[in-house]
């Protein structure tokens, strides 16, 4: 009876989990991650962007994650999402996304514009988690200092 239940329970625990791993966020919930991720950078840019990398201080939740590209060249510096690891190094300006659209020249624009102000990008891109399938995405980005951070949502 007692393993029956411990059972049970472990199960519920692992489906309450993964549910929650890679539940969906919304646009408030990503433009709150954004600004953390500016309060970090300017707080420490080397730390902050260690922390964007692996998904560590509240930085990657759900669907949502912070990623970063240098706003002189585009060259992407952080990225959470495990799908898509091998952009860290690349110029993002040359990203399209899965029905040809130059996404990555948008967020190279927003990363021109002053600092604070919010610009929103929409692509087909895929979900951190098992499936790799491109979807439809949102990505609010931002200039902090010289690099140009973004967090999307999937709606």
């Amino acid at each position: 009876m007692i393993r029956s239940f411990m059972t049970a329970a472990a199960s519920a625990a692992v489906l309450t989990l993964s549910s929650t791993t890679f539940a969906g966020g919304t646009g408030e919930e990503a433009k709150a991650m954004l600004t953390k991720a500016v309060a970090a950078v300017k707080a420490d840019e080397a730390k902050a962007l260690d922390q964007f990398n692996k998904g560590e201080g509240g930085f990657l939740e759900g669907d949502l994650y912070v990623f970063c590209a240098q706003a002189s060249d585009g060259k992407i510096v952080a990225l959470a999402n495990q799908n898509v690891k091998q952009l860290i190094g690349t110029d993002q300006r040359a990203l399209k996304d899965s029905t040809g659209k130059e996404y990555g020249k948008e967020l190279f624009a927003a990363a021109q514009k002053p600092e604070g102000q919010f610009t929103e990008v929409k692509y087909l891109f895929p979900k951190p988690g098992p499936d790799s399938k491109p979807v439809p995405k949102v990505s609010l980005v931002t200039r902090v200092s010289d690099l140009g951070c973004g967090v999307g949502y999937y709606p």
